[in-house]
């Protein structure tokens, strides 16, 4: 006994020990009552020293796994519990065994079977890899951000490290207020919910507005992003896709839909810097689907995904600004694909009402949003940071983004290219490619994408797109990954 004992050098032994002398007694391996051995006997066995072993004996006393006799030593305490094992041969009973899988509801079936994550699309080390939008790391400004941590922390650090409040933490709700208001949007009637992340706020305002006597129904621009797919199906909605136009949505289809006259209880838009397609909606377009949305009475849930990476052209207001008073726009933001992801923070911004609901739904769920994750944003905000690293995140964005668009057009000249910013690219081939076949290609050749069909509603749509994410791509990568492609997939038209 004793001689499975390894060091690991990052952690502080003491601790290692007390550990592995827990794990020997919960195992049954020391017996209650079982004198241990003396500290110098035990500093030999292991290789540690003695005080390291004192040590260790103090913090399992502490714990109730071990007793010490004055003048005789340390024992291993009674156990309170048995591990399985020792409670199915002391009672004669099998230890309880759950299939699992049998148990599952419909919920968590649907939930692996849309999860395309999981089975991923898994690149090996070295491949050159374009399934990426988030930042890229090497941008982020650790300086900064540790300066933020530090000095909210010597503000209120032992508050930040209770309970917070499920609406948010205010100092940052209020700070997110006053920038969306600088965005154009009119704050009356409105709040706001801190969430964790895009996500998390999505599936509580879906949830909030699923109807409960029929399933809901939803527009959204076909393609969208998977994520907000999966969620919508998650919750029972039945989605109707309108299709894209170089300036956005198209608002014909989305007029003759609206006409038909079926009841849609929300519709989920991202009208800038759009995933997967990177378009823009134009000001008009803006204008007309608000009109629309006004006259037939559904509500909006915008996606304020990638906002801020505009590399050319003049602001243009979001949905819920162009709404004016109106309470119709439901606006989920974040700054993820902008600053860290890292941290799960994102917001809600509607009607007061609406975020009334939505926070109790909130705190049933997951009572509050890490006060340490929305406190070190909400400093590094106040520190006036977020400028300084947008517009250096733009300018390196940007010139990725042109050569990518470069590349795309000199090798892909056969695909039709949209994306007017943001961290990546989409590319539409004729129906003669199929973009599966041709990741399989390419795979082979050490390149991976994302195949556009994932993007689509319904099953056998888009098989001839594909998304170029290049934030956290290399120059001499993207132009050898986009070449490759373009080989790939020139192969394939010439095999047809």
């Amino acid at each position: 006994m004793f001689q499975d004992f390894k060091h690991v050098g990052d952690r502080p032994v003491v601790i290692q020990v007390k550990e592995y002398m827990q794990r020997l007694i919960i195992k049954g391996a020391l017996q209650s009552d079982q004198k241990l051995p003396s500290t110098r006997e035990m500093s030999a066995l292991l290789k540690v020293s003695r005080n390291t072993v004192i040590a260790a004996y103090e913090s399992l006393e502490d714990d109730g796994f071990a007793y010490a006799i004055p003048g005789k030593g340390s024992y291993v305490a009674v156990m309170s519990g048995h591990s399985a094992a020792d409670s199915s041969e002391s009672n004669g009973s099998s230890s309880l065994q759950i299939d699992w899988k049998a148990r599952m509801n419909r919920y968590a079936l649907s939930a692996v079977e849309l999860d395309i994550m999981k089975p991923g699309i898994r690149g090996s080390k070295g491949m050159i890899s374009f399934t990426s939008i988030a930042p890229d790391e090497h941008l982020f400004d650790l300086g900064d951000v540790r300066r933020a941590f530090m000095d909210r922390m010597a503000i209120e650090g032992q508050v930040l490290l209770n309970y917070g409040y499920a609406k948010g933490y205010k100092p940052l709700i209020d700070y997110l207020m006053r920038y969306m208001e600088n965005k154009g949007v009119d704050l009356s009637g409105k709040d706001m919910l801190i969430t964790n992340g895009f996500t998390e706020g999505f599936d509580i305002v879906l949830s909030a507005l699923r109807p409960e006597s029929r399933s809901g129904a939803a527009i959204c621009e076909n393609p969208t992003h998977h994520t907000a797919l999966k969620n919508l199906k998650l919750q029972g909605y039945q989605i109707t896709g309108i299709p894209m136009e170089r300036d956005g949505i198209s608002t014909e289809k989305l007029e003759q839909v609206l006409k038909q006259g079926g009841t849609f209880d929300l519709a989920y838009l991202t009208p800038s810097y759009h995933n997967p397609t990177g378009i823009v909606m134009s000001p008009e377009k803006r204008s007309a689907v608000m009109k629309l949305m006004t006259r037939y009475g559904v509500p909006v849930i915008e996606d304020g995904f990638n906002e801020e990476l505009r590399y050319s052209g003049a602001h243009i207001a979001p949905l819920i600004a162009t709404a004016g008073q109106g309470n119709g726009v439901i606006y989920i933001g974040s700054f993820s694909k902008v600053l860290f992801p890292g941290l799960r923070v994102g917001w809600v911004l509607g009607d007061k009402a609406l975020i009334d609901h939505l926070e109790s739904v909130k705190r049933a769920r997951s009572i509050h949003t890490s006060t340490i994750d929305q406190s070190i944003l909400y400093q590094y905000l106040l520190n006036g940071n977020f400028d300084k690293y947008v517009k250096k995140a733009r300018t390196e964005y940007k010139r990725k983004y042109e050569l990518t668009k470069a590349c795309c057009e000199a090798y892909l000249p056969n695909a039709e290219l949209t994306g007017d910013g943001g961290l990546h690219l989409f590319l539409t081939f004729s129906k003669g490619v199929n973009t599966r076949q041709l990741l399989a290609t390419c795979r082979e050749q050490g390149v991976i994408f994302t195949p556009g069909d994932r993007f689509f509603i319904h099953e056998g749509e888009g098989t001839n797109t594909l998304r170029i994410g290049f934030s956290r791509v290399s120059d001499e990568n993207i132009e050898r990954g986009i070449r490759i492609i373009g080989e790939q997939a020139s192969k394939m038209r010439n095999a047809k």
